[in-house]
């Protein structure tokens, strides 16, 4: 199909234009942008759509969520992260589910992001107890449905609970190690041999989705795991993803574990790379970051998650300024509850602003804007084909109406986009070439009765994981302690990371 979008406002994020806005048009072929510029003649043929008081900008990136965690949107608050995930991602209790909830569960995740903006996800699936081939298979059926674009991963975890979070040896109670010891983790071959057969089975379905290379953490898998993926991440062309110095216990494990910081032994390992894209990096270094600088590698960076768990502020303009590339991500939709990015961005553009006094250094729109967009494209590889809006690059946009209150009365359109707009000035949603949300209503899906039969499944889920979260409750007081010494001030954390707004505390 051919469309024609006729005199536009235009964010291209491209190289000729950068985030500033221009007044011209856009030529679709297919799933390719043909043509951007000079107004032209409507091809024979062609739907034409009036750009007149319009907005078109390249679809958002959402570089780092976790789908799984839909059923527990609204569930939790006021935890930091150790001990959250006991709750969300418990650690005893859980039963495989049904594959037709997690068909659900991802439409709803893709849902709300395609209404807002997004167009391609980093979606990080942890599949407790274990992923298994129904599980993925249900997520790609709902992201092949609706028509969003995916990178959906393989998170794997191989090293016992126990020796993924310093102190827990000292703190947990025998009956409590017993228990989780129990909890078998994949080999190396376990997991590549799996995520082999996910790639044969999905990778040339469609150009939009892809097998995502994602070991948990440094901390939470063995040496051969990490260099074994990396490899494989190289060999089908994947982003590597990996969480990294997320919160201060992550930053103690790194001294107790490997006496240096994480980053530093990914280093030292040989995977961090130009493919590596690290999810938080609240707790890294200087020395660290001048590392990832010189390796090529990305920070999927998500603020609001980071606050909802007190998790702390990542060194935004540290990172902008020594070179890293940098992506926003929504994170789970526990840890954040939503998955809109416009959130995400409007965050990121005022969270920044509180951790130096020299306004200079604060993030500016535009910075806003290329991370949510080519940032996230570059952070997951696809650089070449997303991201801006550029002759012979994927046709993935976002057209949002003008005439709205978001947009009135309107002065700098990049300003507006970031701290003005809430998703609801989104009218139409192309990925791939194809309009996937028109007059802000999905065009694929049954968006009423997805929802209906989510909402009458949800009660049985609910049910059962009151259940498991009562098993897990009882590791809460250990973990407690164990949060308490990694940030008490018996800590020497500063000798691995200075808290990036240290001027409001000293």
């Amino acid at each position: 199909m051919t469309i024609h979008i006729s005199e536009a406002n235009i964010i291209a994020v491209d190289a000729a234009h950068g985030t500033r806005p221009f007044k011209g048009d856009i030529l679709i072929e297919g799933s390719r942008i043909a043509h951007v510029g000079e107004p032209l003649v409507t091809p024979d043929g062609a739907r034409r759509i009036d750009g007149r008081n319009r907005l078109v900008i390249p679809g958002l990136v959402n570089a780092h969520v976790h789908s799984w965690e839909a059923m527990f949107k609204g569930r939790y608050d006021n935890m930091p992260l150790e001990i959250w995930m006991l709750y969300s991602y418990p650690l005893v209790g859980t039963k495989a589910l049904d594959p037709r909830l997690i068909y659900l569960r991802s439409m709803i995740v893709a849902m709300e992001s395609l209404k807002n903006g997004v167009t391609c996800l980093v979606d990080d699936i942890i599949e407790l107890p274990v992923q298994g081939m129904d599980a993925i298979d249900a997520v790609f059926d709902a992201y092949h449905d609706i028509g969003i674009r995916a990178n959906v991963s393989g998170h794997v975890i191989n090293r016992p609970f126990v020796d993924t979070i310093p102190f827990t040896r000292e703190y947990l109670p025998r009956d409590l190690i017993a228990d989780v010891s129990r909890i078998k983790v994949p080999t190396v071959k376990n997991y590549l041999d799996f995520a082999g057969e996910v790639v044969k089975k999905h990778q040339d379905r469609s150009d939009r989705l892809r097998y995502l290379v994602a070991p948990s953490g440094p901390q939470r898998c063995t040496e051969e795991m990490l260099k074994a993926v990396h490899d494989f991440a190289r060999e089908i062309k994947s982003a590597y993803h990996i969480h990294v110095l997320e919160t201060k216990v992550q930053a103690v494990a790194g001294r107790e574990f490997y006496g240096r910081t994480l980053v530093q032994y990914l280093d030292d390992l040989g995977v961090l790379t130009n493919i590596s894209t690290l999810a938080h990096s609240i707790w890294v270094t200087d020395r660290d970051i001048a590392c990832m600088a010189e390796r090529g590698s990305s920070v999927a960076h998500n603020p609001i998650s980071n606050q909802k768990l007190g998790a702390g502020i990542a060194p935004f303009r540290k990172l902008l300024d020594a070179g890293v590339n940098v992506a926003l991500g929504s994170d789970g939709i526990s840890s954040n509850d939503t998955s809109r990015m416009l959130d995400v961005m409007q965050v990121a553009g005022l969270l920044h602003k509180v951790t130096t006094p020299e306004y200079g250094l604060w993030p500016t729109a535009s910075e806003i804007i290329y991370a949510a967009t080519m940032g996230g494209a570059r952070s997951v590889q696809l650089q070449n084909e997303i991201g801006s809006i550029e002759t012979g690059k994927r046709a993935d946009l976002v057209l949002f109406d003008l005439e709205t209150i978001n947009f009135t009365p309107q002065n700098d359109l990049l300003n507006h986009l970031v701290y003005c707009e809430n998703g609801s000035s989104v009218e139409k949603v192309f990925v791939n070439g194809e309009i996937v949300v028109d007059d802000g209503e999905l065009t694929k899906v049954n968006e009423g009765a997805l929802v209906r039969e989510l909402r009458e499944r949800y009660d049985a889920f609910s049910e059962h994981h009151k259940g498991v979260e009562e098993l897990n409750r009882r590791f809460e007081p250990y973990f407690k302690k164990i949060h308490k010494h990694c940030c008490g001030e018996n800590i020497e954390l500063n000798r691995y990371s200075a808290p990036p707004n240290e001027w409001l505390l000293s």
